[in-house]
């Protein structure tokens, strides 16, 4: 069935940092702010001239970054199920405005109740969680990686690399600096993602940038691209700002440059356009003429950071990863990647 072209907006916003809380109910009194104003700045988008069928929100827009804190009081201070209390109050805004909502807040697992994971989520119009994604390239929180074996018996590949198939075409989801690990995207495309959308919480730089347009164009992808405003979450200092919006031949279809709270990056998404361009056999075509098979054996040699290697226990303070990041330096510098 034919995908009609439909509109996407980032709602770039600030977000206070629940970090700083000194109890639970300080930390939730923060979250519950920051939801509240996604939620009207969402409703602002719905009730503009142009209204979107799917919104982007940033990364740790609710809770912000747990900086120092040990795991097991941010788990009990701010952490949340998915579905859980973040994603009933968003459900709530899918379902008056018949629209999808994409995310990112900090998740506990039951099955692993000592730990918690960077995950993304998108909402379809009735409310529903329809994709959860749990960031995999990280050395700050527990990673699927890092309990492989039980992660993939627990949710197999699917749960690993979901992609939603939708009427806004096939949509994944990933956040912040993953941008710039080209495998990621390109796994998502492997299994049919049409619309990479990029829930973000990062100092603006050209390396941000570039990696978004390449991550778009290399991959035949559109990206929707939401950055916090104000100061991101890791350092008061450092701000925010362009989200962006890029086709799949990587140009820019909306820019926000400055760092203020917007709406303004918004665009028109075309499936169609971008499944003619895939099917295309001229030159502009970059997945035509990608020779996957030439690369298995290097990336099959490519064994750096270990997988499994909190599967003994979950960790308490950033300080105890050194010595798995140790061993990751200690296989690079073996592989010569290091010398």
């Amino acid at each position: 069935m034919p995908i009609k072209p439909w509109r996407a907006t980032c709602i770039q916003m600030d977000s206070r940092v629940a970090s700083n809380a000194e109890s639970r109910e300080d930390a939730w009194a923060i979250i519950e702010d920051n939801l509240a104003r996604a939620i009207g700045k969402i409703e602002n988008a719905c009730l503009s001239a142009e209204p979107p069928q799917l919104v982007v929100l940033p990364e740790f827009a609710f809770q912000g970054p747990p900086r120092a804190t040990p795991v097991s009081v941010w788990i009990d201070r701010a952490c949340a199920e998915i579905p859980g209390p973040i994603t009933d109050r968003l459900a709530k805004v899918a379902r008056t405005y018949e629209i999808y909502i994409a995310g990112n807040h900090f998740e506990v697992d039951p099955r692993w109740p000592d730990r918690y994971f960077n995950s993304s989520f998108l909402l379809d119009p009735k409310g529903e969680v329809i994709l959860r994604y749990r960031r995999i390239n990280t050395a700050s929180w527990t990673s699927p990686h890092d309990i492989l074996d039980d992660y993939r018996e627990a949710y197999g590949e699917e749960g690993i690399f979901p992609v939603v198939e939708t009427e806004l075409g096939r949509l994944a989801i990933f956040p912040c600096g993953e941008v710039s690990v080209p495998e990621l995207s390109r796994v998502f495309m492997l299994r049919g993602a049409e619309v990479l959308l990029h829930p973000s919480n990062e100092p603006v730089s050209a390396r941000a940038d570039a990696a978004k347009i390449c991550r778009a164009a290399e991959n035949m992808c559109y990206l929707i691209s939401t950055n916090v405003s104000g100061s991101i979450g890791f350092s008061d200092a450092d701000r925010g700002g362009h989200s962006q919006i890029v086709d799949f031949n990587g140009s820019y279809l909306a820019f926000e440059k400055s760092d203020a709270e917007s709406n303004a990056a918004s665009a028109m998404i075309d499936i169609e356009a971008l499944q003619a361009a895939r099917r295309d056999t001229g030159m502009g075509n970059a997945l035509l003429r990608s020779r996957f098979d030439m690369y298995r054996e290097a990336f099959a040699k490519a064994d750096f950071y270990p997988a499994n290697a909190l599967s003994g226990g979950a960790f308490e303070t950033y300080g105890e990863l050194t010595p798995i990041h140790d061993r990751a330096v200690a296989n690079l510098t073996k592989a010569g990647v290091i010398r």
